[in-house]
C-alpha cells in the first residue's frame, strides 16, 4: 500500500499536514463526519487507533460496526485499537503533555512497523471540558504535538 494514499475528511482531500481539530455538536454529527474517514482506512488497510471514553465504547464499536468495519476481526488483527481515556489521556488520573507526546509517537511509529501504510488516530477529548488534572497543560500539548506530527504521514483527529 502507498502511505501517501488520498485521507478524505468531511469531504476535503487532507494534505500532507493531516492534523485535525474538530468540535461537534452532537456524537451524531461526531460520527457523520468521522465514519467515512474511519471506514476509508479500513478500505486502505490502515491501522485505526481509537481514544474513546470508557462508557461510550461500546456505543462506538457499535456504530463502527453499522458502518460495515468487521471490528473483531481488525481488533484481533491489530488493525484496530481502542483504548480508554485512562489508558491514554488520563493514566494516573492526571493529563500529562510529555507522556501523551510519546504514546502518539509511539503509536504511529509502531504502526509503520507493522505494515500498515498509515494510521488514523481518532481520540475523542471531551475529558478536556472536565476540571481534571492537567487540562491547564492542553494548548501548549496541542502545539508541541504540531511540531511532533510533520514527521509522519498519519492522520490525527
Amino acid at each position: 500500500m502507498n502511505e501517501n494514499h488520498a485521507v478524505r475528511l468531511a469531504g476535503a482531500l487532507l494534505d500532507r499536514s493531516r492534523h485535525v481539530c474538530a468540535f461537534f455538536n452532537s456524537k451524531e454529527e461526531e460520527y457523520r463526519v468521522l465514519l467515512p474517514f474511519i471506514k476509508e482506512g479500513f478500505q486502505h488497510g490502515d491501522r485505526a487507533f481509537h481514544i474513546v471514553e470508557d462508557g461510550h465504547r461500546p456505543e462506538h464499536r457499535r456504530r463502527l460496526k453499522k458502518a460495515g468495519i468487521a471490528v473483531d476481526e481488525a481488533e484481533g488483527e491489530g488493525q484496530l485499537e481502542s483504548r480508554r481515556w485512562e489508558d491514554a489521556y488520563l493514566q494516573n488520573g492526571h493529563f500529562d503533555q510529555n507522556r501523551m507526546l510519546a504514546l502518539i509517537q509511539e503509536v504511529l511509529a509502531s504502526g509503520k512497523t507493522r505494515g500498515f501504510p498509515l494510521t488514523r488516530l481518532v481520540a475523542n477529548m471531551e475529558w478536556a471540558l472536565e476540571d481534571r488534572p492537567g487540562v491547564d497543560d492542553l494548548v501548549e500539548y496541542e502545539t508541541r504535538l504540531n511540531f511532533v506530527l510533520p514527521k509522519y504521514n498519519d492522520a490525527v483527529v
